[in-house]
């Protein structure tokens, strides 16, 4: 009997560790056994905002700037569509729940359109391969994956499991690092690589405008930290990348709204500051307010939290 007892007290202690060494994909897998999210119903959009056929919604931020909402998918994403006067750029494509995206953008404009995501998780790369066009971030080893010519996101990068998402099979004809200059005539994005939520996470920032396109990296709601690849100090690289190139009127469009808000999620550099002095409070052991045990859950402000790893 007792020696039943020990071996079941090893036993026990083996899957805990085994556990807490796994902890981040462990979680998800267990979220992958829930049933996929029904589509939400809208009954009304905000102003400014309208229905592109039953699910995709179209804001124009400006005469040049679209901003491409899901408010039926649980996550709610906003792509955008970032038109100069010879090309454009479309940052983000959703989870592919409609395969419409490109044909939405051709009714849109006659440019030529090249894609590119944030970062590689399924919510932002469903619709990649039906662009022509399509950039990746050259960072992380992202392009070591390429074989012949093709990138299959690993499962850790791509998450897709968790809604049951097939990872996208991708032909990037450009590579973009950090600081590239994309040059749209007459408008110029430059690319900001904002780690922390994945190691390949980008913005774009438009200097002429004022705008920086975060994808991930800052939105209304809260900012994961505790999934595969991501890191906290990554992060505060991140928000010091973006707080040394953006000035204080700085408009920050995010990759997710809100639940009560159909228009872009916009933000401030006040935001990246306060996102920036909870990292530093982490690091040093002085964060107030945290709840949950993983992920750990730390108030930004009234419009963020950040969940992180505790044991990172």
């Amino acid at each position: 009997m007792r020696r039943a007892l020990i071996i079941l007290w090893l036993v026990l202690v083996a899957i805990l560790v085994w556990g807490v060494a796994n902890r981040r994909t462990v979680l998800l897998d267990i979220m992958a056994m829930a049933d996929p999210p029904a589509l939400l119903d809208v009954e009304t959009l905000d102003p400014g905002v309208a229905w592109w056929d039953d699910y995709y919604t179209l804001e124009w931020i400006d005469e040049h700037t679209l901003a491409i909402g899901e408010p039926r998918f649980v996550q709610r994403n906003f792509a955008y569509l970032i038109l100069g006067e010879g090309r454009g750029v479309l940052f983000d494509s959703g989870p592919g729940i409609r395969t419409s995206l490109r044909r939405l953008v051709e009714e849109v404009t006659e440019l030529p359109v090249v894609v590119a995501p944030s970062h590689l998780h399924y919510d932002h790369t469903g619709n990649l391969a039906q662009f022509d066009e399509l950039a990746l971030m050259d960072v992380a080893g992202v392009r070591d994956q390429l074989v012949d010519g093709v990138l299959i996101p690993e499962p850790g990068q791509f998450l897709g499991h968790i809604e049951g998402y097939d990872p996208p099979h991708l032909r990037p004809t450009e590579w973009w690092t950090d600081g590239h200059r994309v040059e749209l005539g007459g408008r110029t994005l430059q690319v900001l690589h904002t780690p922390g939520h994945t190691p390949e996470s980008i913005s774009l920032w438009d200097e002429a405008n004022e705008m920086l396109f975060a994808g991930d990296f800052m939105y209304p709601g809260p900012l994961f930290a505790f999934l595969p690849g991501s890191s906290l100090d990554d992060y505060r690289a991140g928000t010091s990348r973006v707080l040394a190139t953006a000035p204080e009127a700085l408009r920050s469009f995010g990759g997710h709204g809100e639940s009560d808000d159909t228009r872009a999620p916009v933000m401030a550099r006040r935001d990246v500051l306060d996102l920036e002095s909870v990292l530093e409070e982490i690091e040093d052991g002085i964060a107030d307010g945290a709840s949950g045990l993983f992920p750990r859950v730390y108030p930004i402000n009234g419009k963020m939290e950040l969940w992180a790893d505790p044991l990172e």
